[in-house]
C-alpha cells in the first residue's frame, strides 16, 4: 500500500524508476509512467516486493491502462565510461523523453534527479509512496529481466536467467571459470579483478 504522506503536484505526473544499478552485467533500464486517474491499476508496489508472475501481470495492466509509458536504457559501455549513477540518470532522461504525453512534473525514486525539460523531484522510497513510481519500477524490472533471460541463451553458462546479472556466488564462479563477456561491466571491481588476472 502507498503511504498518504506525499501530496502529488497537479497535472500529468510521470513516475520514474530504474532497474539494474547493482548487477555486474547488462544495461541499466529506466521507465517512466503517467497513470490514468480514470483507469487506476490496483496492487502497485515496489517491484522487489512482488513475485515475478505478479510483476508480469501488472506489466500488462500498466501498459494497457496508463496514459503514457516508455522505457530508456544505458548500455554497458556507457556505464563503464560515465559511471553507474550518471548512466542511470541518462536512462531516466531517455525514458521520460520517450513519453508520448509530455509530463507537467516528474517524480523520481531515490535522492538524485536527472535533468529534464519539466520540473522534477526526487522521492526517497518513492516506489512505496507514489503509485506512478511503483508502476515505473515494475516496467523497468520486467523489461530488464526479460532481456537478461534472452541474453542467457546467447551467453550460456553464466546463469543470467536466474540472477539477472547480479553478483551472486554462482555468477562470480562462472566469471572465474568462463571469463568476461561483452555484457559485463568492466568498471565493476569483481569483473575488473578477473580481467586483470587473465592479463597476467
Amino acid at each position: 500500500m502507498h503511504r498518504t504522506d506525499f501530496v502529488l503536484p497537479p497535472g500529468h505526473i510521470a513516475g520514474v524508476d530504474e532497474a539494474g544499478r547493482g548487477p555486474l552485467a547488462g544495461p541499466v533500464v529506466a521507465a517512466a509512467v503517467i497513470l490514468d486517474p480514470a483507469r487506476m491499476v490496483s496492487g502497485l508496489r515496489d517491484s522487489k516486493q512482488l513475485t515475478a508472475a505478479r510483476r508480469e501481470a501488472l506489466f500488462e495492466e500498466i501498459t494497457g491502462c496508463a496514459l503514457a509509458w516508455a522505457t530508456g536504457r544505458a548500455e554497458v559501455e556507457e556505464i563503464d565510461r560515465i559511471n553507474i549513477l550518471q548512466a542511470t540518470l541518462l536512462a531516466m532522461r531517455r525514458a521520460v523523453a520517450g513519453l508520448q504525453t509530455v509530463p507537467d512534473h516528474a517524480l523520481v525514486d531515490g535522492n538524485q534527479c536527472p535533468l529534464l525539460d519539466c520540473p522534477v523531484q526526487a522521492v526517497v522510497k518513492g516506489d512505496r509512496r507514489v503509485a506512478a513510481i511503483s508502476a515505473a519500477s515494475i516496467l523497468a524490472k520486467v523489461t530488464r529481466d526479460r532481456e537478461m533471460i534472452e541474453l542467457d541463451r546467447r551467453y550460456p553458462g553464466y546463469g543470467l536467467a536466474q540472477h539477472k546479472g547480479y553478483p551472486s556466488r554462482s555468477h562470480i564462479e562462472a566469471l572465474e571459470r568462463l571469463g568476461v563477456t561483452p555484457l559485463h561491466r568492466r568498471s565493476y571491481a569483481p569483473v575488473r579483478r578477473i580481467i586483470e588476472r587473465d592479463c597476467r
